[in-house]
């Protein structure tokens, strides 16, 4: 099985978000993409997210009907902050025999030689790093000191060109603060579960 994880806040889900998963799920043929909100990210720590269950629950709307993607709870059931290495050995022990793929926007990859064991990360699963149509190609300088040549040409072979769209979960939770609509940005349902249950009307 070809298996893409995906992990974030999903602080909302969007439909950036979607998109960037579906565009992977075509272009690297892959079977399951597994959706993994964040516990605490490393590099948001200074700010808390929503409840778990909403963003849980948002995912769930959002994904509904599309076969291919689910929900791992795994880095919520685990606590504390979530490194993404812990998540990747995890998921390789959940799916013996999988060739996992690290979906990732090309604006992490500059950080990425700074995250927790980057080097393991890159022997248990293939980075896919996404760029948005227009913008430049990834920095690929910064894997070279953690992989060999080899390994450099799969990770850049499987990189992944998606349609431009702009969408961000601060920038709906600023508009959402600001009594301005989602509508279009996120799907009518993650939208209407949103205003049902007051979310984000004091981002």
């Amino acid at each position: 099985m070809r298996l893409g994880i995906y992990g974030g806040s999903f602080d909302p889900v969007h439909y950036g978000h979607l998109l960037l998963a579906e565009s992977c799920r075509e272009s690297c043929r892959l079977d399951r993409v597994a959706f993994i909100p964040a516990a605490v990210s490393p590099h948001k720590r200074d700010v808390p997210p929503s409840e778990s269950k909403h963003r849980v629950e948002m995912l769930r709307l959002a994904i509904a009907g599309n076969d291919a993607f689910e929900i791992s709870t795994i880095e919520l059931d685990r606590g504390g902050v979530s490194y993404t290495v812990e998540t990747v050995a995890a998921m390789a022990e959940l799916h013996p025999g999988a060739e996992l793929f690290l979906l990732m926007g090309a604006d992490s990859l500059v950080d990425f030689p700074t995250w927790r064991e980057p080097d393991r990360i890159c022997a248990l699963a293939t980075p896919v790093v996404v760029r948005r149509a227009g913008a430049a190609d990834p920095d690929w300088d910064a894997l070279r000191p953690l992989v060999g040549e080899q390994r450099l040409l799969e990770i850049q072979h499987a990189a992944v060109e998606m349609p431009l769209i702009g969408h961000s979960s601060k920038e709906l939770r600023a508009r959402l603060a600001a009594g301005q609509s989602i509508r279009y940005r996120t799907p009518r349902a993650v939208e209407q579960y949103i205003k049902t249950h007051g979310l984000y009307q004091n981002a």
